[in-house]
């Protein structure tokens, strides 16, 4: 009775939605708004109705309801309650119903807050919005349904999953579930997936706006992106979480050293990353310029429709990945969505291309608007090699029937001088001034921060860490402290200004300037956190060391000035595992450190190992050991693989910080509403965790 709660709630969403969507349209193309305000308060109640389905399906995780099919595939006896409930975005059909929840709550926001600014858009807003989550509700109806049963022939013992009791069928209770796959039992199931769908499925929202504007003819006007600017701050806030919680996960789990290996499923969530990044900064310029209004309406569309892919890869398990558990009957619903979505909303950008007539004019190429243009470029072109690199295996598959794996080395090759430039600009285009940049000004601007990042490289070449700089590392470590120092002088900059006019000391000052610009100097933090980040990246990336080698007890590995020493193995059994275990000393210049103790999980049900990494960790280096095989050699003996990954750490702190930044732009105080829009923060420009 409880689960056919639960599908009728999720039939009735659907039903809603449906309606919602319909009779929005109905009511503003015959000007009926009492259809129109209908149809908002459908949208408000699907949620509700979403969240029941999700409390029930939850409620067979956490009890452990083996007459449910969807439980018995993910969920079981030896799994702790919190990955139960992390299990109902671990599975196929619970991954769809956790989409359409939080895009429902997404929308349910939406209209709940004041729309007479926006009344006009509001009708098709709610259309968008409508259809894309009917969409996915159909999945989860007539595809991959959370409620489906397991029923027994009571005359062959045959097995099926099925929503309804079939004839000459009964109920099937299981004794136990699968579980999830072992690679999924680890505390960031937590928040990777929720923040990645979160950041996914907010991207709807500034989609919808924009597609309103464009039906409306108001595409033109920028009133659509100051309405959705917090949305879509959000949703990339959350969708950068879920990029820097994932990086960490694989770090953790996948043991190979690395947190970024250029995976479809880790592509799939980088690409709408950044083309959301370069619509966080071409919004600047029309608000400021009214200009790049067409690539505003580009981008947006490239993001949500980026999002449904990365959302289809994810899911249907069409592409080979390391992220990927399942395949599904979900793809060419997919397929199709997405290309409908896409091809119609260029259309229709095309049909109102003269409402989208750029007010002004390119003054300048030494600007902030021709910097915004060439970022703008450098992120589609980024963008387009990811996709290619990810999808080239399908496509050659589907031609030649041959797949062709695309690795690392590509991605690396083709985006790293990409990478670089954004980078670059990222310290140059805050110090351009807006339609003419004088040369000698910004050469005063620069001087500097470019003489302290010599100064730092210089330094850098020279410390004992790093006897022999290869030039790219260098050229690396210039970049970080040249974009570091001239965001920091932006800091010093603007808190002298305010030290003279107001007579504060500097810390007041510092403090004063931040609490009236937040979204400026949150994006000087965002910047900040990137660079921290890109100095991790470079440390990892240049400088990073291995060994591996065979060693019996009290017999040592040495790397660097580090010297590990096995002591000793054991194996025992866990909650469906068989655990291998090594004991070894770690040491540095002799001296002893602690003890380390990696260890390989083999998962019996599901048969299949999980290596488990000792890790001694400090802001300048992470001490990364692997156990890597026994069984050969007994016991006595072991084979490690150690891993020194400097700087690593600063990934994560970067991370946190840029986090931190956007909160603090997003963070509107009664200042920033009396400030004219030209002191909206700079978006930051990317560092992707490539490793």
């Amino acid at each position: 009775m409880l689960y056919d709660l639960g599908y009728f709630a999720l039939l009735l969403s659907f039903i809603l939605a449906l309606y919602a969507a319909s009779a929005a349209v109905f009511g503003a193309q015959n000007k009926r708004p009492q259809f129109v305000d209908s149809a908002r308060n459908a949208a408000i109640i699907v949620f509700p109705l979403l969240t029941l389905a999700v409390i029930i399906v939850l409620y067979g995780l956490i009890t452990l309801d083996f007459s449910q099919a969807y439980v018995v595939d993910v969920s079981s006896r030896t799994m702790p309650i919190f990955l139960r409930v992390t299990a109902l975005w671990g599975g196929q059909a619970g991954s769809i119903l956790f989409w359409s929840w939080i895009m429902s709550g997404f929308v349910a926001a939406v209209m709940i807050r004041k729309w007479e600014r926006d009344r006009e858009l509001m009708p098709y807003v709610i259309f968008v919005t409508m259809g894309t989550l009917a969409f996915f509700q159909s999945l989860g109806l007539f595809i991959t349904n959370p409620f489906a049963r397991l029923w027994e022939n009571a005359a062959t013992g045959e097995i099926i999953t099925a929503l309804l009791q079939p004839n000459g069928f009964v109920a099937f209770i299981a004794q136990d579930g699968q579980g999830l796959n072992p690679l999924l039992r680890h505390f960031g199931m937590i928040g990777h997936p929720p923040t990645t769908y979160l950041g996914f499925t907010g991207f709807v929202i500034p989609y919808a706006f924009a597609i309103a504007a464009l039906i409306t003819g108001k595409a033109g006007d920028d009133q659509w992106i100051r309405t959705t600017r917090r949305w879509t701050l959000v949703a990339w806030l959350f969708l950068s979480i879920g990029l820097v919680l994932g990086g960490r996960w694989a770090y953790d789990v996948l043991g190979w050293g690395g947190y970024w290996g250029w995976d479809p499923i880790e592509n799939a969530m980088l690409m709408p990353w950044l083309t959301g990044t370069a619509f966080l900064h071409s919004v600047m310029i029309h608000e400021k310029r009214g200009m790049l209004k067409v690539w505003n309406v580009v981008l947006i569309i490239l993001t949500y429709s980026l999002s449904v892919f990365g959302t289809f890869i994810t899911r249907t398990g069409v592409v080979g990945s390391v992220h990927s558990f399942s395949k599904s009957a979900m793809g060419p619903a997919f397929l199709i969505f997405v290309s409908i979505t896409f091809l119609g909303s260029l259309l229709l950008m095309f049909k109102r291309m003269d409402t989208l007539k750029t007010e002004h004019e390119m003054d300048s190429l030494l600007s902030r608007e021709s910097a915004f243009l060439f970022q703008n470029l450098l992120f589609l072109g980024i963008t387009f090699a990811v996709f290619w690199g990810t999808t080239f295996p399908m496509i050659s598959e589907l031609v030649t029937g041959t797949k062709i794996t695309v690795g690392p080395p590509f991605f690396k090759q083709v985006t790293g001088p990409l990478f670089g430039i954004l980078v670059l600009l990222m310290g140059i285009a805050p110090l351009l001034a807006w339609r003419k940049q004088a040369v000698m000004s910004l050469g005063r601007s620069i001087l500097i921060p470019f003489i302290g990042s010599v100064i730092a490289t210089i330094a850098a070449a020279a410390s004992h860490w790093n006897p022999h700089p290869y030039p790219l590392a260098l050229a690396g470590l210039w970049l970080v402290s040249f974009v570091a120092l001239t965001t920091l002088w932006e800091f010093w900059r603007g808190a002298r200004a305010r030290m003279n006019s107001q007579g504060e000391n500097f810390f007041a000052a510092l403090f004063h300037l931040m609490s009236r610009n937040r979204r400026r100097y949150g994006g000087y933090i965002i910047h900040l956190g990137v660079v921290m980040m890109a100095l991790g990246i470079v440390g990892d990336e240049f400088f990073k060391t291995e060994t591996q080698g065979t060693i019996g007890a009290g017999q040592s590995l040495t790397v660097e000035n580090y010297t590990l020493t096995f002591e000793s193995l054991k194996r025992y059994l866990g909650d469906d595992q068989e655990i291998v275990e090594a004991k070894a000393k770690l040491f540095r210049d002799g001296e002893y450190i602690m003890t380390l103790a990696p260890r390989r999980d083999y998962y019996i049900s599901q048969k299949q190992p999980v290596t488990v990494p000792g890790v001694y960790s400090t802001p300048g280096a992470d001490v990364y050991v692997l156990l890597v095989g026994w069984e050969e050699i007994g016991l006595n003996a072991s084979t490690f693989k150690i891993y020194v990954n400097p700087l690593i750490n600063w990934v994560w702190a970067g991370g946190i910080t840029f986090i931190i930044g956007t909160l603090i732009a997003a963070w509107t105080s009664l200042d920033d509403k009396q400030t004219s829009y030209a002191l909206r923060p700079v978006a930051p420009l990317p560092i992707p965790v490539s490793g």
